[in-house]
């Protein structure tokens, strides 16, 4: 004879068998209970598991086992071995329920140690222990006295070095337009008067290059008002009237003055340049208005020639000319070609203007981050709150003098984040896969026995440990509500992996070769396999599946008789549904991660 152990439901118990050789039917046709059962027993063997069983209504039983008899569904099962009548039980409605339970010690949701970067006295600290703080809130002020010239020095050299590098960049750029294909180009628009430079000749800057004229280009400069000017830009088309004729020749804008001006009335102007082609009448003597698309000019201007001056060379560096691009008596336009230099000179003259540009800019950069690393020192003599909680300890006052000595710097004071709190269950990790976030998780503590709190997992860490051959896995709950928790109690924690309500279920043991179960029905006379006659296999739908029920979706009604496995019997003994209860497995209180796999019917709804 061989001693077996089985446990299902809320029983565990033995039963006594023969050894006997299984056919190759028998031996083919493991059932699904037999599998799940074996994987539990690996389970609780990882780590290191202990369970624990209710039976309800034991006593009954055990009157019954007494006079050797028990009584199943109208059916009389001896207790000496012999089996009398067929182990069956009903479909129910139940609900059914898989979670995970583990034990933790509640944290506020975030905690932090105020600390000081520097060292001074401190001048300001308007808070004490138990006061409610903002994030941003400042907690201590010390004296940065020291700190104000540094910073006030550290911002004058920035905006130094900010002009420089603007009017470097400005330049290099210019000359890249102005100097392209080794070309300098005139600066002035009129005729050539003298040429005082020709091909071979050395020019650096203010040599005299050309006298240039031109009075058949005239230019008024006149206002418009600054709000206006705005939108007036080089190029635009102007329409000029002469004041004493009324009479109208048009214009182009050539420049805009970037300065303001005031007008009698305290009109804020700009003056606009506007040149015209000289029809022969007009000198420094004629005044006219403009008109520039919708917009009018704030007052009347004289004309005046567009030049009549000496063109010098605007160079920051020697070149050689190489060729001449214009004659004496030439017309030569603001931009266009008046020499060529040598290739070498040219870049020697690009290569100035280049580096002065880079110098500028590392100038700029070294300011501005001496400026930053100022800023920074002087923000750290103000300490705020960097999150919004509860002040559990203050460990400094005004009048104390602070040292900052690096790692050693001393704790100011420590917030407590108490919006929310969390715990952390220890997951094996055969179970953590079916932990996701967003899980409900019921929450129990010591300090309030008999109440019931809920909670959400938050995180599943991957961050795992081993310890005596088992993997565990962090796993992070927060409270929905904090109530009067605090932090440091002790809770246990029942996380809902799945659960259905009011659904049909039976017991594990009753499936076999896969989602196949045996109905009562007297009219089938065959015995197949281990199954007795008197009973027809349905293929069923199966969903939640605990350690000792499984969710029935289709192919069974409510109080359907159907066959037990005999593996779920002790000594012909049936497990029934009645026996249940409203507890399902329970883990070893003593354990750390402790499955409740078999969460199990709670009874009928």
């Amino acid at each position: 004879m061989e001693e077996k152990k089985y446990e299902t439901g809320n029983l565990e118990y033995r039963e006594k068998a023969d050894i006997i050789p299984k056919t190759e039917e028998e031996s083919a046709s493991l059932t699904v209970q037999d599998n799940h059962r074996k994987r539990q027993k690996k389970k609780g063997k990882r780590n290191g598991k202990k369970k624990v069983v209710r039976v309800i209504g034991f006593v009954a039983m055990a009157a019954l086992a007494a006079a050797g008899v028990m009584y199943v569904k109208g059916q009389t099962v001896r207790t000496d071995g012999e089996v009398s009548a067929q182990r069956t039980t009903s479909v129910q409605r139940m609900s059914i329920t898989s979670s995970l339970s583990s034990s933790g010690t509640l944290s506020p949701k975030d905690t932090y140690s105020i600390t000081s970067l520097v060292s001074g006295d401190v001048v300001s600290a308007e808070f004490e222990e138990g006061d409610q703080v903002s994030e941003g809130q400042i907690l201590y002020a010390i004296d940065a006295s020291s700190m104000e010239t540094e910073l006030n020095s550290a911002q004058n050299s920035v905006e130094r070095a900010q002009n420089s590098y603007d009017l470097a960049m400005e330049e290099y750029n210019q000359v890249l337009s102005d100097y392209s294909g080794n070309t300098y180009k005139s600066t002035e628009t009129g005729y050539i008067k003298t040429l005082y430079v020709k091909a071979g000749d050395k020019v650096s800057g203010g040599t005299k290059l050309a006298d240039i004229y031109n009075d058949q280009v005239m230019k008024l400069k006149i206002p418009f008002l600054s709000t206006d000017a705005l939108y007036i830009s080089v190029g635009n088309e102007a329409v000029l009237a002469m004041s004493d004729t009324g009479e109208q020749i048009g214009g182009i804008v050539t420049a805009i003055s970037n300065m303001e001006g005031t007008l009698t009335g305290g009109r804020l102007v700009r003056y606009v340049t506007i040149e015209v082609a000289n029809p022969g009448g007009l000198t420094s003597e004629t005044w006219a208005t403009a008109q520039i698309g919708e917009f009018l000019c704030a007052q009347e201007s004289c004309f005046e020639p567009a030049l009549d001056t000496v063109m010098s060379a605007d160079i920051s560096s020697a070149v050689e000319i190489s060729s001449m691009a214009v004659n004496e008596g030439d017309y030569v336009s603001k931009g266009s070609p008046f020499f060529v230099m040598t290739d070498k000179t040219a870049e020697n003259l690009m290569r100035g203007y280049k580096n002065s540009m880079d110098q500028a800019q590392e100038n700029l950069e070294s300011a501005q981050n001496k400026l930053e690393n100022a800023q920074n020192s002087y923000e750290n003599y103000t300490i705020t709150a960097p999150i919004s909680g509860t002040v559990i300890t203050k460990n400094t006052k005004v009048g104390d003098k602070i040292s900052a000595n690096g790692n050693a710097a001393t704790t100011l004071a420590v917030i407590y984040d108490l919006s929310q709190l969390t715990f952390e269950m220890s997951v094996d990790e055969l179970d953590v896969q079916n932990v996701k976030v967003g899980q409900t998780v019921e929450i129990s503590a010591d300090a309030f026995e008999g109440q019931v709190f809920s909670g959400t997992v938050t995180n599943v860490s991957l961050a795992s440990s081993y310890s005596n051959g088992v993997t565990n896995y962090p796993v992070t709950v927060t409270l929905d509500e904090v109530g009067d928790l605090l932090p440091g109690m002790n809770v246990d924690g029942n996380i809902i992996l799945s659960q259905a309500e009011d659904v049909l279920v039976v017991p594990v043991d009753c499936l076999m070769r896969g989602n196949r179960v045996y109905v009562k029905d007297d009219s089938v006379t065959e015995v197949q396999g281990s199954v007795p006659a008197g009973f027809r296999a349905v293929e069923v739908e199966t969903g939640l599946m605990n350690d000792d029920y499984v969710e029935i979706v289709s192919g069974l009604s409510e109080g359907d008789e159907i066959y037990v496995s005999e593996s779920s019997t002790t000594n012909g003994i049936p497990m029934m549904p009645g026996m249940n209860g409203s507890g399902g497995m329970q883990g070893d209180p003593g354990n750390q991660n402790r499955r409740n796999n078999g969460g199990g019917p709670g009874g009928r709804p």
